[in-house]
């Protein structure tokens, strides 16, 4: 079976662990180049250990590789800045990108919610790891009623936020909060993240706070079937997300101000639904609780696995 060559820009965390997930278990991939800067990363030795072509000179030194021909998706695992150097070197050679930084020059997507939308677009982006477990379940509830506001609060552990997530601190707010309203379909959106210094390590946690117009109880049946639903489209491909209680709705108190939440015309929503969630890795190369990166890469390939499948019309 032909499979699809594929590079990783990008050889720290999330990088390698792509790789090793492209190596074990897909279906559609090959590994044709892992990318990086750092000579004497660890994502470049052990690349090479398994025998994928290596350089240590960023895109460059990857369209100089003998086999760049044979690439057609590159993911990148860089940062939002050099996502953008990447993108301008790169789409016009014909490579398709899947970035995985918060620099949103391509559409954000979201595997279960919209990547039938995006399957041909040349550069897609991956919003953010608490973007993606957390707009699936905005988009949940939206299928049922219209969120008016909703909020999301990713806590990482601080061990899991390397350099790269550090420095993209803001970028990860405001490309969350943009892909709560686009992807999620909420009419206004807000993104919180903790990076929690606890000892041991405690997994990803993700809080979604969604106000909505629902006084028929019968629609609070639907919502919590809906998100159940969901819950098993993410974990057929991030099999460690999950929730961790029952989904709660109450009603938002006569006298509580809400309005500075929402949109300057938005109807004052009767009920708050909260849903908590948690994401465990997978421990391919990052341990368990890493859940904020498995996840990101995790969705990546899901997108790569959809593009090479329905090119061979698998």
């Amino acid at each position: 079976m032909s499979r699809t060559k594929v590079a990783i820009i990008g050889s720290g965390n999330i990088g390698t662990d792509l790789m090793i997930k492209v190596l074990r278990g897909s279906r559609h991939l090959e590994m044709g180049a892992m990318v990086g800067i750092d000579p004497a990363s660890d994502g470049l030795a052990r690349a090479a250990r398994l025998g994928v072509p290596t350089t240590h000179e960023g895109v460059d030194g990857l369209i100089a590789l003998p086999g760049f021909d044979d690439i057609e998706l590159v993911f990148d695992a860089t940062s939002a800045k050099a996502h953008e150097a990447n993108a301008a070197a790169l789409l016009p050679l014909g490579k398709r990108l899947i970035d995985l930084t918060p620099a949103a020059t391509g559409p954000y997507v979201v595997p279960a919610v919209n990547l039938d939308q995006h399957l041909d677009a040349p550069d897609v982006n991956m919003v953010t790891c608490g973007g993606q477990a957390t707009i699936p379940i905005v988009a949940a509830v939206g299928r049922v009623v219209p969120v008016e506001y909703a909020e999301i609060v990713a806590s990482i552990a601080s061990k899991s936020a390397g350099p790269g997530t550090r420095a993209n601190i803001d970028e990860f707010t405001e490309t969350t909060s943009a892909a709560i309203e686009r992807v999620g379909g909420a009419r206004r959106g807000k993104a919180i993240i903790v990076l929690n210094p606890a000892e041991p390590p405690l997994m990803m946690r993700d809080t979604v706070f969604c106000l909505v117009t629902a006084p028929d109880p019968a629609a609070h049946d639907e919502i919590r079937r809906s998100v159940e639903k969901m819950i098993a489209e993410v974990a057929a491909y991030v099999p460690g997300y999950r929730l961790k209680q029952r989904v709660q709705i109450a009603p938002v108190p006569a006298g509580q101000p809400v309005e500075t939440l929402l949109q300057g015309d938005g109807v004052r929503p009767t009920h708050q639904v909260s849903v908590f969630l948690e994401v465990e890795g997978a421990a391919h190369y990052l341990p368990a609780y890493a859940g904020n990166l498995d996840i990101m890469t995790s969705a990546g390939i899901q997108v790569a696995e959809r593009i090479a499948a329905r090119k061979a019309g698998r």
